[in-house]
């Protein structure tokens, strides 16, 4: 509203001054057009008198006479000394008698003068001219005109601008109140609908179209309600999976102990349930390790981001790796080229090439061979780990970075897997500026790729 009350001031101010100029500016223009035909006619009297050596009252009335109708309310013509010679008049008569009208007294002295003045829807115009003879004044003639005509036009022509201005006052002032009013009503719902947001309410959407900035608004809202539900629905799955993935190894942990407590059992079968009760509780914190990852890469930011050769990090993790490939006697090579340089951490891109090298063996066939191949694509960084394993299935490929997924549950679990080793790899290089692709390779196994934007240094094509 209060805009709308800004914009009919604004309005106003400028219908006033609109009015204001165009009646200043009409009247103006009539006042000029006024003294050029006044100026005309006394000029034509002026120059009829200049021939005369002496005005007298005879002469000048025959003057005037032989001129004909000036359509003039008043002609009056003085000598040199002020005393009319001759007067339009025919009531009220001046002739004989001196006159003092200011045009007359000025116009003795040499000036030339016009005054006019619209008043009472009227416009009266007065014009004062000396008259000259031999390079002598002697006398002035002044001519008045009273034009109710002209005067009628000014106020039809004000009037007819006040009305005008009235009538889109009163449009603007309409316009100004529906508008606030639909304005108001649309911010309002958008409001309402922010506050059952902040209660909770996810599924709501406002139902405003249009593509001005509040329909604009309305559409960015019902995305970030949509993102939001998703949000919540994900942060809901992983709260059931975090929980059943914990609950299995507590049970474990729990049946375990409870027989070794209820039941006699010899030395040797109570260590193997102590085995057992480790196991489960290195799983337990293999996956408090990862939801910790998980965590940090929520939470962290880039701050830390540098520009480095991921080679040598690369190098590092097939290195670490190797022994665990040659128990399953898994041949692993590594082909890493230089010049790789991104704009990341170490530590991500390490955790990125462990996971997916650690996957390759742990899901690998006894015997098979394992790839990693760091290379420049054009304008990217490629990392690609390759295996000859059983491979993924096709459907199975869309959730293959899901949290918690596993395609083969019972071989992820003996495989010491926690479900979220892909996740990572995904979230991290996500925060990286990058992306991840998985897919089935001809010959058998799986070839994952991951792809980071080049940082060329200066020098470099």
């Amino acid at each position: 509203m209060r805009f709308a009350l800004t914009y009919v001031l604004i309005t106003s101010v400028v219908l006033v001054f609109l009015n204001v100029y165009t009646s200043s500016t009409t009247r103006n223009m009539m006042l000029r057009t006024k003294e050029t035909s006044l100026q005309s006619r006394v000029q034509l009297v002026v120059s009829s008198l200049s021939g005369l050596e002496r005005l007298t009252s005879d002469n000048v009335t025959q003057v005037v006479t032989q001129l004909g109708d000036l359509t003039a309310t008043r002609l009056l013509v003085t000598d040199s000394e002020g005393r009319a010679l001759y007067d339009s008049l025919s009531t009220a008569n001046a002739t004989g008698k001196v006159v003092l009208f200011t045009e007359v007294v000025l116009a003795l002295r040499g000036n030339n003068v016009f005054y006019a003045v619209y008043r009472d829807q009227a416009l009266e115009s007065r014009i004062c001219l000396p008259v000259y003879a031999s390079g002598s004044l002697v006398g002035a003639v002044y001519l008045m005109e009273y034009d109710a005509d002209q005067g009628a036009i000014i106020a039809a022509l004000e009037m007819n601008i006040i009305t005008i201005s009235v009538i889109l006052g009163i449009i603007v002032l309409l316009f100004s109140l529906v508008f606030s009013l639909m304005y108001s009503r649309r911010m309002r719902l958008i409001l309402q609908s922010i506050q059952l947001l902040r209660e909770g309410e996810y599924s709501h959407r406002i139902a405003l179209r249009g593509q001005d900035e509040v329909g604009v608004l309305a559409a960015e809202f019902n995305k970030l309600t949509d993102r939001l539900r998703t949000s919540e629905a994900a942060q809901r799955q992983f709260v059931s999976d975090a929980s059943h993935e914990l609950k299995t190894p507590l049970a474990s942990i729990k049946l375990l102990a409870d027989s070794i407590v209820q039941n006699e059992m010899d030395m040797e079968t109570v260590r193997e349930f102590a085995g057992d009760i480790g196991n489960e509780a290195d799983r337990l914190t293999r996956i408090a390790q990862d939801l910790l990852v998980l965590s940090r890469i929520e939470a962290d930011d880039k701050a830390d981001f540098v520009v480095m050769e991921p080679g040598p990090v690369v190098e590092k993790v097939v290195r670490l790796l190797t022994p665990l490939a040659g128990l399953r006697q898994i041949r692993l090579t590594a082909r890493l080229e230089s010049g790789c340089t991104v704009v990341t951490r170490e530590d991500d891109v390490y955790q990125i090439a462990f996971n997916l090298v650690e996957n390759g063996i742990k899901y690998n066939v006894d015997g098979g061979e394992l790839t990693v191949l760091l290379r420049r694509a054009e304008d990217d960084v490629e990392l690609v780990v390759e295996d000859t394993g059983v491979g993924i299935p096709e459907d199975a490929l869309p959730y293959i970075f899901d949290r918690f997924y596993r395609v083969d549950k019972a071989r992820s679990r003996q495989a010491g897997g926690s479900g979220l080793g892909l996740s990572i790899v995904h979230d991290l290089v996500a925060r990286n500026y990058g992306t991840v692709s998985v897919e089935r390779r001809p010959e058998g196994g799986t070839r994952f790729t991951v792809v980071f934007p080049f940082f060329g240094m200066e020098g470099e094509v």
